[in-house]
């Protein structure tokens, strides 16, 4: 299986899973999966977001997903408990389709990890 077929068997494995269990089997998109990523990074289940704190756990999300790619750093964690990152090299000018794939190939790779997919 060439590397972008098996990118693709697995990024569908992801969706299915997350949207079967947070969204009742509605197709998620990427970036509510960013954001669901961002609240487990958080650890902070039984929360409701304002706006602008669910923008920041889509930040958290980014910088733990491009960590491995040794574009973030973890810093530390704040008073209340929410990761820092700090830049560690700035993203290249990618155009849309090519940030998707990288963010979808991080997705993938931190399931991978976390053992959810094989």
């Amino acid at each position: 299986m060439s590397r972008d077929e098996q990118l693709k068997t697995r990024w569908d494995s992801v969706v299915q899973i997350l949207s079967n269990q947070f969204a009742e089997g509605d197709i998620l998109d990427l970036d509510a999966i960013i954001y669901l990523i961002g609240v487990q990074e958080l650890g902070q289940f039984k929360q409701a977001f304002k706006k602008d704190e669910k923008l920041n756990l889509m930040h958290i999300a980014i910088c733990r997903l491009l960590e491995p790619y040794g574009f973030y750093e973890f810093d530390f964690v704040d008073k209340d408990g929410w990761p820092h990152y700090k830049i560690k090299e700035e993203l290249p000018p990618l155009k849309a389709g090519e940030q998707s794939v990288l963010m979808k190939e991080a997705i993938v790779n931190y399931f991978l990890e976390k053992e959810v997919i094989e």
